[in-house]
């Protein structure tokens, strides 16, 4: 990697000796990240795309330290004080068994914040903002190719490689063996109208349903960014074929925080007068309710909403987690906990990553975890370009998913790596007050030796 010395070529006024610039940082390389993105689907069918995901962090941990002089993007340091609460809060852990499942989670969330820097760094010193995107991107490829195995094939599933090398005690464990062994889809027997939900690469539909809208706006800042290309017309393409899987997860809250979001972005072209972006919300609108034309998505909720007891299983999971936090306020329980006095079948602390955090974390930890999405919204949300407006709204579709969906698994990621390019993109247009290029351009007397 090319770290070279510049001389001066001739000495200064002074008569001194010659002046020696720093070493410039070797640029990071984008092939990590297209790797972890871009392969999910080949994780996934060895059952270790949950498993393998702290690794990829620790790869780019490594060439970021490897770099050095690493720039942080704004709010880093509220995460980290949210990282040490979660590692003090193992601590409270009720036996050894949970260290399994809680190191994945604190490694989720360790990841998230290194892929954020990585792609943070990696954007602010290359021209092409769009460069940034291309590993997110294929992602979103992998995420709609996987969400048409589950409305072609709903009943796939497989016995994993990841799942047959792991001990039986560990693969037998309920978390785990939902990481391991992966099925295309989630099915309700209790539905009305029992129907199979695409989940792959997750393990839940849910989760499906949260990436897609986070991933969303990524898609359509990059064919915004990029005019021309295979891939700018590969995600042309996708965007509405990418419609049927989303809508059959009947997931409300992905409509939900996608409404929200959308809402967020048409007021701010409105008050910015940014006729683009406000074609472009149209656009994802009328390509929608067509979509409802074909899919009964409302009729299909409600059936499901009906016939199940998901919304009063949520409200006693909720008002156990509050009744159980006021004994263990700071640093929570360590990881949610199954009980027999809610009528769940999932555990205390589970169906929404507010839950989660407060009670695994404590209250502290769930602030910290807050305060870095609000900060960062309100950081991004200065963005005047039409594609940083699109990835503005990443963090506000996660403040209305928070509530009801998990992220304590890759999908913190995908919000992350949103945020990141978006706050590269508002320093780019802060001008040369906003981000400093990392490889500054060099004196014209300085030659390279």
């Amino acid at each position: 990697m090319p770290v070279a010395v510049a001389l001066a070529s001739s000495e200064p006024d002074g008569g001194g000796p010659p002046v020696i610039a720093a070493p410039l940082s070797p640029r990071l390389p984008r092939w990590p990240l297209l790797i972890m993105f871009g392969l999910v689907p080949l994780w996934w069918l060895a059952g270790a795309f949950y498993l393998i995901w702290p690794l990829f962090g620790a790869v780019l941990l490594a060439l970021l330290i490897v770099r050095g002089r690493v720039p942080l993007p704004p709010a880093t340091g509220i995460w980290l004080l949210f990282l040490a609460l979660v590692l003090l809060s193992a601590t409270q852990l009720p036996s050894p068994v949970s260290l399994l499942p809680f190191g994945l989670r604190l490694g989720d969330y360790v990841t998230a914040l290194v892929v954020g820097v990585y792609v943070y760094v990696y954007a602010r010193e290359r021209a092409d903002p769009a460069a940034a995107l291309v590993p997110i991107c294929a992602f979103w490829i992998g995420l709609v190719a996987l969400g048409w195995l589950g409305v072609l094939a709903p009943r796939f599933e497989l016995t994993t490689p990841m799942e047959m090398l792991l001990p039986g005690g560990v693969a037998g464990h309920p978390y785990m063996q939902d990481l391991v062994h992966v099925t295309a889809t989630e099915y309700s027997e209790l539905a009305l109208n029992p129907i199979y939900r695409p989940a792959a690469p997750f393990p839940y539909t849910n989760n499906y349903g949260s990436a897609y809208a986070m991933m969303l706006p990524c898609v359509v800042a990059y064919t915004m960014l990029r005019r021309r290309g295979i891939l700018r017309w590969a995600l042309l393409v996708s965007l509405p074929l990418s419609l049927a899987p989303a809508f059959l997860t009947l997931n409300r809250v992905m409509f939900a925080s996608l409404g929200v979001g959308l809402a967020v972005l048409g007021v701010r072209a409105a008050l910015r007068g940014n006729v683009r972006v406000g074609a472009s919300v149209v656009g994802v609108l009328v390509i929608g309710g067509l979509t409802t034309l074909l899919i009964p998505v409302a009729d299909l909720i409600n059936s499901r909403v009906e016939s199940s007891d998901t919304n009063s299983d949520r409200f006693s999971l909720y008002a156990e987690v509050i009744r159980r936090i006021a004994d263990s306020p700071w640093l929570g329980y360590g990881a949610p906990v199954t009980v027999d006095t809610v009528t769940a079948e999932v555990p205390v602390g589970t169906q929404g990553q507010l839950w989660t955090v407060l009670f695994s974390h404590g209250v502290p930890a769930l602030l910290c975890f807050l305060a870095w999405f609000v900060i960062v919204t309100l950081k991004i949300a200065r963005a005047r370009s039409a594609p940083g407006q699109w990835l503005a709204v990443v963090p506000v579709i996660c403040l209305v998913q928070i509530p009801f969906y998990g992220m304590a698994d890759p999908t913190i990621t995908i919000a992350y790596f949103g945020v990141a390019v978006a706050m590269a993109l508002v320093e780019r247009e802060a001008g040369p007050r906003g981000a400093r290029p990392a490889h500054p351009v060099r004196s014209p007397k300085a030659a390279a030796v």
